[in-house]
């Protein structure tokens, strides 16, 4: 008798992920929408800057109140629908704020904007988590990590092009469109059958969750020290170093990207087999570049080398934290609970940063900021290295 051959080993489908994580990418781009068209909004329909503020912040703010319910609710119907279901909140969302007449419409519509995007950013990781093989699935991971920086870039270069051709309603309306449309590729592309595999064992309790939230302290921490230098970083440029406003907007920018370098330098990490607590470390990096940026009165140029360092270690360590989850769970199965953790944790430390940055400026100086990022970055790392001994003796998975 003929032996049966072995089954061939199956591949991880980096297409669908490819699909999966340009779904974020879009999201992201709504994230950042107002950023080009800024004046032109406050012009036309009579906003105050905080009013713009609040606007540009209510999305986030969503994700800092409401991460770990829309976790569980991801669980409860499924990663695959949660992702289509936020794609439309969305485009549905961005459709009526593109006919806003007045600062209450603009900011209920950025409200359920903020649920969109908050089930967004909760299905991917957790579709990619499962979609992904192991071998796999840290790169997977930590490329998806990149998500936020990418569609801020493409949002900010589309939203000047298209907002000078169309105005702020027409650049809106099209990306809203493009968020619907995505939406239908999705729905059409995404494997039913492997993205609503059946939740095996039972909803995850709070002990089930104790090092994801060791993880989500540090990636809170991370966000929290780090997303102000991005805020900071055009009024540093203007004030002190004689830029225009023009040059800043476009340092920052680049400057922003280079976090999703971080991402993928983690990816090339990983993909080597480099331990995550051998890796967490290098989050330190932030320390001697939060001098470069604010210790005191040197060029240009070594602000904006301190403040790609602290970039690329914002996306390096972000991505950390997304690849750290799946081994830090119980069960694979909790890992739209476990993102929405970490989505949460994120959201807060990107929310409270720029206020928290801006008292400790205004009351002590530029300066003072250092020790801040310095005690902040240090009590991150910790947490990650905690978490990192952890995933070299991982849980159970399913």
């Amino acid at each position: 008798m003929t032996p049966r051959p072995a089954p061939a080993e199956q591949r991880t489908p980096w297409g669908t992920i490819t699909l999966v994580y340009l779904g974020g990418v879009v999201a992201a781009m709504s994230l950042g929408k107002f950023a080009p068209v800024g004046p032109a909004v406050t012009a036309e329909l009579g906003l105050s800057l905080a009013q713009l503020g609040w606007v540009i912040s209510t999305v986030v703010g969503v994700g800092a109140v409401a991460g770990l319910p829309a976790g569980y609710l991801v669980r409860r119907y499924g990663t695959d629908r949660s992702l289509v279901a936020g794609l439309v909140l969305v485009a549905a969302a961005s459709g009526a704020g593109a006919a806003a007449g007045g600062y209450a419409w603009l900011l209920v519509a950025r409200g359920v904007e903020g649920v969109g995007y908050l089930l967004v950013t909760i299905a991917c990781p957790a579709l990619i988590v499962r979609l992904a093989r192991d071998r796999d699935r840290g790169t997977a991971l930590s490329i998806w990590a990149t998500f936020v920086a990418v569609g801020l870039g493409a949002s900010t270069l589309a939203g000047g092009v298209i907002g000078g051709a169309a105005g702020w309603r027409g650049w809106i309306g099209v990306l809203a469109a493009l968020t619907l449309g995505t939406a239908v590729v999705v729905r059409a592309r995404l494997p039913r059958e492997a993205a609503r595999r059946p939740e095996a064992g039972a909803v995850p309790r709070a002990r089930a969750l104790v090092w994801p939230g060791v993880l989500a302290a540090g990636f809170c921490l991370t966000a929290l020290m780090t997303i102000p230098v991005i805020v900071l970083l055009p009024t540093i440029l203007v004030e002190r170093h004689g830029h225009s406003a023009a040059s800043a907007g476009a340092a920052t920018s680049v400057i922003s990207l280079l976090s999703a370098l971080g991402g993928v330098a983690l990816g090339m990490l990983l993909r080597r087999g480099t331990p995550i607590g051998v890796l967490a470390p290098a989050g330190l990096l932030i320390l001697p570049a939060a001098w470069l940026m604010f210790g005191g009165h040197g060029p240009g140029p070594a602000v904006l080398a301190g403040a790609g360092v602290i970039s690329v270690m914002n996306g390096f360590l972000g991505a950390l934290v997304f690849a750290a989850l799946p081994l830090l769970l119980e069960r694979l199965d909790h890992a739209d609970v476990g993102n929405g953790v970490v989505a949460q944790a994120g959201s807060l430390g990107s929310l409270l940063g720029p206020p928290l940055f801006g008292l400790v400026a205004e009351g002590a100086g530029l300066p003072a900021l250092v020790p801040v990022i310095a005690a902040g970055v240090t009590l991150s790392v910790a947490a990650l290295l905690l978490a990192g001994r952890r995933t070299a003796h991982p849980l159970p998975s399913a």
